[in-house]
């Protein structure tokens, strides 16, 4: 079975891993993923992996650790059973917001995880839209980071004129101002002040959004505050109405409820980690798949072809 192409996933998105396996032309590995009574983790692979090039889908979402866990176990079996190569496909990064030290006695959970994605034998991995691009240096192993701006950039054209993008904080600018270039769009800024977790205040805005479709760009969605904050400053500058797109719509605690009685027109995210009930019935979002994306790249690594082409 030398160099044959082999997928696997655990709990954490098995939609999308069935989408790259359709693109791919390659049928979905056998594993078994449960839990024992007391709540740890069982995995078993179904068939033989013996010199294969073996790829898991696994996006660490909501509930992180215990889908953590089946990455980390499954990479292990797969060693274990003498898988040539182990490439771990994170559509979704869990941790990445403690990339950092802030105060003293904290840890770097984001580098944490890299280090026993490591150990246990993974060899590649293959993201996509991290929320901080440094953690790419947490890994001593190969790296690719995927966007999904292609994807979103090609929904903005198609279904919206006279553009502004906004970032709803300082530390997205970066990644708003790439959109506005390739939109040939304006750009602002929310100014914001958070007061504590998972809440912020929004202040001002910089730049002109008057008379304009303001699309809020952020590349993920936790509990909205930021964006529903930002969204009513928007119109009260002027915004024509306001729309939003992030990569990663984790929507927990109050976020549907938010965004629904939020001036916001649409939300507009991936299927990087799949949408929960409430959710999936919320007629305001608009889910793309990034599903050929993926599987683009991972036929890409594969054939030990370039993959910087997909990449924006």
């Amino acid at each position: 079975m030398p160099n044959t192409m082999k997928i696997f996933t655990g709990n954490a998105n098995p939609v999308i891993a069935e989408e790259i396996c359709e693109y791919l032309s390659v049928p979905l590995g056998d594993a078994e993923v449960k839990k024992f009574s007391d709540g740890e983790i069982s995995v078993e692979i179904g068939e033989n992996v013996r010199g294969a090039d073996v790829f898991v889908i696994q996006p660490t979402c909501p509930p992180v650790n215990d889908h953590l866990m089946e990455l980390v176990i499954m990479v292990d079996a797969l060693r274990r059973a003498s898988a040539r190569r182990i490439t771990a496909v994170l559509p979704y990064y869990g941790y990445a917001r403690q990339d950092r030290k802030v105060r003293p006695r904290v840890p770097i959970t984001a580098k944490a995880v890299a280090e026993m994605l490591t150990v246990v034998g993974t060899r590649r991995v293959l993201c996509m839209d991290l929320h901080a691009g440094q953690i790419q240096g947490f890994f001593n192993i190969p790296v690719d980071h995927l966007y999904a701006a292609p994807i979103i950039l090609r929904y903005i054209r198609e279904n919206f004129n006279d553009v502004v993008l906004v970032s709803p904080d300082a530390g997205g600018v970066e990644r708003t101002r790439a959109f506005a270039k390739r939109l040939d769009a304006g750009l602002a800024i929310v100014d914001k002040r958070r007061e504590t977790a998972n809440e912020c205040e929004a202040m001002h805005v910089i730049g002109d959004v008057a008379g304009k479709t303001a699309i809020l760009l952020d590349d993920m969605v936790d509990t909205a505050g930021t964006l529903c904050g930002g969204a009513e400053i928007l119109m009260k500058k002027g915004a024509k109405e306001v729309h939003a797109c992030c990569s990663h719509p984790l929507l927990s605690g109050p976020a549907i409820e938010r965004i629904k009685a939020s001036c916001i027109k649409s939300l507009l995210v991936t299927n990087s980690i799949p949408l929960r009930e409430e959710a999936r019935q919320c007629d305001k979002i608009t889910v793309l798949s990034v599903g050929e994306l993926l599987g683009e790249a991972i036929k890409r690594i594969h054939n030990e072809d370039s993959v910087s082409k997909l990449f924006v």
